[in-house]
């Protein structure tokens, strides 16, 4: 069927791809589509983000980094809802997001795992977790609730849908399982459907499912349907249903099922889509089948609803987004014909409003009406569809039944039919208000109206008007009945009413008129009429001049200034003069009006020069300020400060250039220093920038005004980092006495020079001396400062200054200048505590004065102090007094020993130690004791120090006194100590240094010598370690003499110096017979020795260590032996492992049946049977795994397999039933039938390919093909197969396997594209063949690089097209263009290319090979190529002539160089018809250079178009001197009549003059009539006796200006009759307006008024003559002077 007559119509929407999206994303899980308006697509690579495709713009997609596992847009609205799993946990977390406001709307952690969600309303989430499911408000802060559990049936199912119905009454969960194991690949669909309000819950089987609301006839209210679609798989059949309808098979779709379910409300059709792309459309009332179709050959997993056109949206695996609607002119159609069901098609009909059942519904309505029913017949025809019978014949047809008594007349049961239905035409709506009328029944027609029940028509209306004007009226507007609107609102009086409905509708009425019957009687009413006509699309239709004229002319100047204030908001430069006018009528009667509109700044066009003149003349100093542009002007005005705000002052001086705002300032100054010094400061604070703050300082400082310079400076003080601004500040303030500024800048500014400022302070002398104090206390001059203090006698400030940090330089310098101890003792002691003690003992120290503070020391101890500092002073001193320093040392707490201790160093080494013990100075002490050679009180503290690193640096090899600390240590420190610990911390620093030999005599004197340490258990295995390691002769002795030592782990230690006959004597000592052994087999290595000794002590542990060193060494049987004699099997792994390396498998068997007796191992089983095989022994094997065993048969039939031993293998394979090993074992025994047939039981991929590979090369190819058949319908074993067989050379048996494996039922993809491979490489002429036939079944990108290699170029091109890869099949098309290329496919190609270079490839690529067809490939790629690059690509050619069909076509896009070079060609071929042509429809191109290339043309047509291009391009000059020039004087003429500049044209009259062309002179006059002025004319006619030419333009002129008096006649005699009519009111107005003309300014002209005469303007202003060419004075803005009629 062809696709125009298809009832449903499939495009393309878009590619997901195209937006630059993978495809490894187009997947269910990534892509979401809860609506037709969005589209939702989630990626996790590059990076993790979410694709938002807005439908309606879909190739703007929204892209935002997120990270979610899954993301839906709400179906209407920007809102994005995001799930993610916590990490760790199997708990979701759930938010919403508002993507409009950037805003989280919602949040929520599930405690369980949510498998599936989805947007069930535009507020409501839907979640799915195993075991229930819950729904989700957006709104408020609600949490999910629980609606049901999930049934049974739904138990490890795959979850693919959750709806419910319209009112929410109804859930339906869908979900789907593996299938049945007859047919495991049809899934199986189960649904889930609840009812909220009976909390009860139906399982059914079902695929897809959806609710619909349907309104069944004869019932009033719509009810609920749901539709599900299942497909299943009964008692061998496929069987699919919608409800009970079947939907039939096929069977290259058997095992397909329904993904999704959709319905269409509008059309009232369900479409049922199945995941390998069908579409099956059904009927929503009957469930009867109307359509199927496949519309993707790409499996579909999700769709969506297109609501507005009753289709629906469906996204393939390749990304399309498919868009299905129903085709209106041809689904009726369709079903009447193909389907043969009229009943469904009228239904159709009637429902959709659809197209194609004319003939059925008429023919049908006839018969209802031949039968008297007319109830029926009326609602047929209340229902036809498009309204096929809602006509006037209808009408007549139901008028002209009689009427039977006692029953409702047929046309009103018609109407009433109708009303139920909907709403009445045009022609009804007027027949049944006629009825309505003529009963007197109005307020049926206003509840029908404010239904919308009827259609409006003029007609309508007019028959109302006669009842009600109003509700005529309404009628009227509704109908767009435009004039009538407008004169029943002129009836009414609502004038601003006609200009809104005007508006709205496009009418035009007379506003002239209106505006001037509403200025009458209302003038602010007038004023918004006015506004409204300004504000009209297009524009006032009335000039704004001519309404401020009528606004005038009653002296309404308010009301003029409200009007022109609004309309002139825009602020355009053509307003200038109107804007000029409205300042000028306010500054002459309300300056303060003047002065708001100018502070608006709403103007920016009037004549600025003038209204600040007026402003000047008005006292308005400011606004003239503002609109003065010369210096002079500004002088004058700016010295009236009296007069002008200081502030708007100081903002105007903002306005002005640096160097007029410092003249300005200059003048200000020398006019009143003192009193515009305020405005000159604050005008140099706010623009210090611009003015520059150098040149501010310099104007005060020139005018010596240092409170001007303090002020100032104050203000910019806070901002500046110049250290000269900050001493200017301070050096203005100390001069002006602002002795408190200049104390806070000192001590808060850190930018002054410190260094000035203190020399200026000093030298000032200041009263206060905070101000120095400050500069400095805070840069370091404490000296300076205190010296200065000292030497003027300021003590006071002394005492008042000194702080705590400063205090020691204060002191220093107080002794410097020899100040009395008293007055430093008593400024020390009132600082006291806080003084900080360290710095002051460094300054007395260094004095030599340390004992001054004396007094002070004591006196912070006797209060408690603690501070080192004060105790490290304190003991100084007691040590140079030598006031019992060691009981200062040794009892006070507080004092810092490295500080005391280097203190004493030089005066006493002993005191010094002292101090250091006291602190624990370790390296002090080392260093002193060192220097003094004080070695035994150094040894004495190293023994009870204990401390390891300490031990370590004086026993360190490099230490220089290393020997005289051990000889103190040995000869007194340990003998003196009675400490454990002390002495095991020597005796573990002597080992830690390895002083083995020191530590053995050390040890023996302790150990050996009876001492208190005699017996200690680890000074003895110290003993015995120590000579080990330093001297083994002794170690044999001390194992004989010690006792109380650790045996095992001092004979480890032995065995490890090797000391074995020492160590097997511990061993032995201790009766540790197993290490005992263990010496003599793994040290000593002698094995008859250990096995005298096993014989000796008999234990079976001993035996075991035996039998394992024979069986190290290879002594397999002794080995055997001995392990028999342990009774031990635990070593049978090692055993059997040697006894397998040794190939003594008889005395295996011996020993493996011994172990079998003492454990049931399944290696002991394994290993014997393998033993069995090994001495060929087949039938003992067969005997032994009949009996009970624990062997592992696999594994041994494995084994046995890989070594050859195939028989014994067989035996095994044979009776475990592993056919596939079997199939293998019978393959190396060259067995192959058998192999075949057991590899059929295997029925394994493997052991298909094993059998099938040994066939191949043992030939056998008809058993190879039985295999290989087996082995190509899985798709990751196909290309191992086919390598195989073309590594062997086999390609026709190859090529045979794949072309019966095209047959099979489970023949994919890679059969149909491997097979073509093969075509490609061994038979190329079956090729193209192959690919057209099977190309929707191809692995097209692997085909395609089996073409490239083989260079297949056609067949590559076809599969690139096949395959969307435009851009490869143009690029492949051009470069092998001898076998690819094809005109048309190309041209098909060409236009879908995404790359847009390509189109410039194939333009040169074309040049060179078919020059013939460029222009239609040009005008077919003529919407995607840059047409500028086309022209310069065949510019450059030199074969710009060959494209010029092309240009032309193109030439409607007005591109410049398509233009030129068209102009180019048309110039060479002298085509000057062309040329204008062109020139006259493109303008887009270089026209001056054109008209200069062609002004000197052999041609004069050539050069007539020059001339035609200055005329266009607005040099007239130019273009009339060429016409001159060829004597084109027509031409020329009419370009300057066209200039409009009425120079030219009488320059061209004086030419013709010139030239004696008076018949040219004539035509001129009337050609330039408009542009040339009378007099000019007559004198130039009358001086050059052209009198009689010139006489026709003078009677022209004459006629045109008589019939403009003669207007003005007629409107003064009616102004004049007006005015007669209203006396009373005349006088009024024209009192206002003479007051109002004494006070209009001489610019402005006075409004004409009645009964004045004179010539000239009203007002009585008459410009001085002007003289030219003898001319009489002209009247101003060049009209005619006006006289009184």
């Amino acid at each position: 069927m062809a696709a125009a007559n298809a009832p449903i119509t499939m495009k393309e929407v878009l590619t997901l791809p195209s937006l630059g999206i993978s495809p490894q994303f187009i997947t269910f899980t990534h892509v979401t589509m809860e609506s037709d308006k969005y589209l939702c697509v989630r990626e996790t690579a590059p990076q993790n983000s979410v694709v938002i495709v807005d439908m309606n713009m879909p190739m703007q997609p929204l892209r935002r980094p997120i990270t979610a596992d899954s993301a839906l847009m709400n179906p209407n609205t920007r809102i994005l809802a995001l799930k993610a799993q916590l990490p760790g946990t199997t708990q979701d977390h759930l938010q919403i997001f508002n993507i409009e406001m950037k805003a989280k709307m919602k949040s929520h952690q599930m405690p369980e795992q949510i498998v599936f969600w989805k947007w069930i309303t535009p507020k409501m989430l839907g979640l799915v977790t195993q075991t229930s499911v819950y729904h989700w408000s957006i709104e408020g802060d609600s949490e999910p609730v629980k609606m049901f559990e999930r049934t049974a049936n739904l138990v490890n199912n795959q979850i693919i849908n959750y709806r419910c119905d319209p009112s929410e009454k109804w859930l339906v969960l869908i979900g789907i399982a593996p299938g049945s194991p007859e047919r495991p690949q049809l899934v199986k669909g189960n649904m889930q459907l609840f009812s909220v309000e009976q909390h009860r819950s139906q399982a059914l089987e079902a695929h897809a499912a959806s609710f619909a609301t349907f309104k069944v006839p004869g019932n009033d209210q719509p009810c609920t349907l749901i539709g599900f679609a299942t497909k299943s798989f009964n008692a061998g059949q496929i069987v699919s249903k919608l409800h009970v309808i079947e939907l039939g098979s096929n069977p290259d779709f058997a095992d397909d099922f329904p993904v999704a379910m959709q319905i269409s409300h509008k059309y009232g059709l369900i479409y049922v889509i199945t995941k390998l792309g069908l579409l099956f459309v059904y009927d929503l009332e009957t469930a009867s089948a109307v359509y199927r179709n496949r519309i993707s050959p790409d499996p579909i997993f999700l769709t969506a609803e297109a609501t507005s056109i009753g289709g629906f949206y469906a996204i393939n695996r390749r990304g399309q987004v498919l868009l299905a609607t129903v085709n209106e002119a041809a689904i009726v159609p369709f079903v009447s014909g193909q389907l043969n069901n009229l009943e469904l098609a009228v239904n159709l009909a009637k429902r959709g409003n659809l197209p194609g059942a004319e003939n059925l519904v008429v023919q049908r309505f006839q018969e209802l009406f031949a039968q008297t029913k007319y109830k029926e017949a009326a609602e047929l025809a209340a229902e036809s569809p498009q309204g096929i019978l809602r006509t006037p014949d209808t009408v007549a047809k139901f008028q002209s039944v009689p009427m039977q008594s006692g029953q409702t007349p047929p046309l009103l049961q018609y109407f009433g039919t109708l009303l139920t239905r909907g709403k009445l035409n045009a022609f009804e709506s007027l027949e049944l208000s006629r009825l309505v009328v003529n009963q007197n029944k109005k307020n049926l027609l206003e509840n029908w109206l404010a239904e919308d029940k009827l259609e409006c028509s003029e007609e309508l209306g007019d028959l109302v008007k006669t009842v009600d004007t109003d509700l005529a009226l309404k009628i009227y507007i509704k109908a767009r009945a435009t004039p009538k609107v407008v004169a029943a609102f002129a009836e009414r009086r609502e004038f601003d009413k006609i200009l809104i409905y005007s508006k709205q509708v496009g009418y035009t009425p007379d506003y002239l008129f209106l505006l001037q019957t509403i200025l009458r009687s209302d003038p602010q009413g007038a004023v918004n009429f006015a506004l409204m006509m300004s504000q009209m699309e297009g524009g006032c239709p009335i000039d704004f001049n001519t309404i401020t004229d009528l606004f005038l002319q009653r002296n309404l100047i308010r009301e003029a200034t409200a009007f022109l204030l609004d309309v002139l908001k825009p602020n355009l430069p053509e307003h200038g003069f109107l804007q000029t006018k409205v300042l000028e009528i306010n500054l002459v009667t309300y300056p303060n009006v003047a002065d708001a509109i100018l502070a608006n700044g709403m103007f920016s066009h009037y004549d600025r020069p003038r209204i600040a003149q007026l402003c000047e003349k008005a006292g308005l100093y400011v606004r003239a300020l503002q609109h003065y542009t010369e210096l002079p002007d500004i002088k004058r005005v700016i010295v009236n400060t009296h007069a002008i705000e200081p502030q708007a002052l100081v903002e105007f001086f903002g306005t002005l250039s640096r160097e007029w705002a410092l003249e300005c300032m200059k003048d200000l100054l020398l006019v009143n220093l003192r009193g515009n010094l305020q405005i000159i400061v604050q005008t140099a604070k706010e623009y210090s920038e611009q003015l520059g703050v150098d040149q501010c300082v310099k104007l005060f400082e020139q005018f010596k005004s240092y409170e001007g310079l303090y002020f100032f400076l104050g203000s910019y003080l806070s901002s500046s980092e110049d250290p000269d601004i900050h001493f200017k500040y301070i050096e203005a303030a100390a001069k002006t006495g602002q002795i408190k500024e200049v104390e806070r800048v000192t001590r808060e500014s850190n930018f002054y020079d410190a260094e000035k400022t203190k020399n200026f302070l000093m030298e000032a002398k200041l009263p206060d001396a905070r101000p120095l104090i400050n500069v400095c206390d805070r840069f370091g001059f404490v000296p300076d400062l205190t010296h200065y203090l000292y030497t003027n006698n300021m003590l006071r400030y002394i005492e008042g200054y000194v702080n705590p940090s400063n205090a020691p330089l204060v002191v220093g310098q107080l002794l410097d200048d020899e100040c009395p101890e008293d007055f430093i003792k008593g400024l020390i002691l009132s600082v006291r505590s806080l003084l900080p003690v360290e710095p002051l003992v460094d300054e007395c120290e260094k004095r030599n004065r340390l004992r001054l503070l004396t007094q002070f020391l004591e006196h912070l101890v006797s209060e408690g102090s603690q501070d080192v500092h004060v105790h490290n002073a304190l003991g100084k001193i007691i040590i140079d007094s030598n006031n019992n320093p060691e009981h200062f040392l040794t009892t006070n707490p507080y004092y810092d020993s490295r500080v005391v201790g280097k203190y004493c160093e030089k005066r006493d080494p002993t005191l010094a130690v002292v101090a250091y013990r006291r602190g624990q100075c370790d390296e002090e002490l080392i260093n002193v004791t060192n220097k003094n050679s004080l070695f035994k009180l150094q040894a004495r503290y190293v023994v009870e120090r204990m401390d390891s690193d300490l031990w370590e640096k004086v026993l360190d090899p490099d230490n220089d006194y290393r020997r005289q600390l051990i000889d103190q240590v040995v000869s007194t420190a340990l003998p003196e100590s009675k400490s454990p610990e002390q002495v095991s911390a020597a005796v573990k620093a002597f080992m830690t240094a390895d002083l083995p030999h020191e530590l053995i005599e050390l040890l023996e004197k302790i150990v050996l010598q009876n001492s208190a340490f005699s017996g200690n258990f680890n000074l003895q295995n110290l003993l015995i370690l120590t000579a080990i390691k330093a001297d083994p002769s002794r170690v044999m002795d001390y194992i004989n003499r010690l006792d109380n030592f650790d045996g095992p782990a001092v004979g480890e230690v032995a065995v490890e110096a090797q000391l074995f006959e020492e160590a097997f004597a511990i061993f032995k000592k201790f009766n540790l017979n197993v290490q005992a052994v263990n010496v003599l087999l793994d040290n000593i290595q002698s094995i008859e020795r250990a096995v005298e000794f096993a014989f000796r002590v008999e234990e079976d542990a001993v035996w075991s260590q035996v039998a394992k060193a024979q069986l190290r060494e290879g002594l397999v049987s002794d080995a055997i032996e001995s392990f028999i004699r342990a009774d031990d099997a635990t070593q049978f792994l090692d055993v059997i492992r040697a006894a397998e390396d040794a190939n003594v498998y008889h005395d295996l068997v011996r020993y493996l049946l011994m172990v079998r007796q003492k454990a049931k191992e399944p290696k002991v089983d394994s290993e014997l049977i393998y033993a069995y095989a090994k001495i060929d022994r087949l039938g003992e094997i067969e005997e032994f795994i009949l009996m009970p065993n624990v062997a592992n048969l696999q594994n041994v039939g494995d084994r046995l397999y890989d070594e050859a031993l195939y028989e014994a293998a067989k035996i095994i394979f044979a009776f475990i039933s592993n056919w596939a090993k079997l199939a293998c074992t019978l393959v190396k025994l060259r067995q192959f039938q058998g192999a075949v047939d057991a590899a059929r039981k295997a029925n394994s991929s493997k052991t298909w390919k094993e059998v099938c590979f040994a066939c191949v090369d043992a030939e056998e190819f008809r058993l190879a093909q039985i295999c290989g058949l087996n082995i190509i319908i899985q798709v990751d074993d196909l290309e191992e197969v086919s390598d195989y067989y073309q590594n062997r050379g086999c390609f026709n048996e190859l090529i045979s396997l794949m072309e019966s494996g095209l047959g099979l039922e489970r023949a994919h993809m890679g059969i149909f594209t491997e097979l073509g491979v093969l075509y490609a490489r061994y038979r190329p002429e079956k090729l193209m063949e192959h690919i057209k036939l099977f190309s929707t079944r191809l692995n097209i990108p692997k085909l395609i690089r089996a073409c490239d290699e083989q260079q297949h170029w056609k067949e590559l091109t076809y599969l690139y097209i096949q395959y969307d890869e435009f851009d490869n099949a143009a690029t492949t098309i051009m470069n092998h263009s001898p076998d690819a290329w094809d005109h048309m496919q190309f041209k098909d190609v060409a236009v879908k290319v995404a790359n847009v270079e390509l189109y410039y490839k194939a333009v040169h690529f074309y040049l060179q090979e078919h020059p013939d067809l460029i222009n239609d490939l040009l005008n077919v790629l003529a919407l995607r190529v840059d047409h500028t690059r086309v022209v310069d690509i065949m510019r450059k050619a030199g074969h710009l002539h060959l494209v010029k069909p092309y240009m032309v076509a193109v030439q409607s896009n007005n591109v410049s160089a398509v233009n030129e070079a068209l102009n180019g060609i048309y110039v060479e071929e002298e085509d000057y018809d062309r040329l204008r042509e062109s020139i006259d429809m493109h303008d887009n191109f270089d026209q001056i250079g054109l008209a200069q290339k062609i002004e000197k043309h052999e041609l004069v047509e050539m050069r007539r178009v020059a001339a035609y291009i200055y005329k266009k391009a607005g040099r007239w000059k130019q273009s009339i001197a060429l016409s001159k020039k060829d004597n084109l004087y027509k031409d020329a003429m009419e370009t300057a009549s066209q200039s409009g500049d009425r120079e030219l044209a009488e320059e061209l009259l004086v030419y013709f003059i010139e030239k004696g062309k008076k018949e040219c002179f004539a035509s001129c006059l009337f050609v330039c009539y408009d542009l040339i002025r009378p007099d000019i004319a007559l004198e130039l006619a009358w001086i050059n006796n052209m009198v009689d030419f010139a006489l026709p333009y003078l009677l022209q002129f004459i006629r045109e200006y008589t019939g403009k008096v003669d207007e003005l006649v007629k409107d003064k005699l009616e102004a004049l009759n007006e005015v007669k009519a209203k006396e009373k009111e005349e006088k009024d107005v024209i009192a206002q307006q003479n007051m109002y003309a004494q006070l209009l300014p001489l610019a402005l002209p006075a409004p004409p008024m009645p009964g004045m005469g004179g010539a000239g303007m009203a007002g009585g202003f008459v410009p001085p003559p002007m003289g030219s060419m003898g001319m009489p004075p002209m009247p101003p803005f060049g009209m005619p002077p006006m006289g009184t009629y």
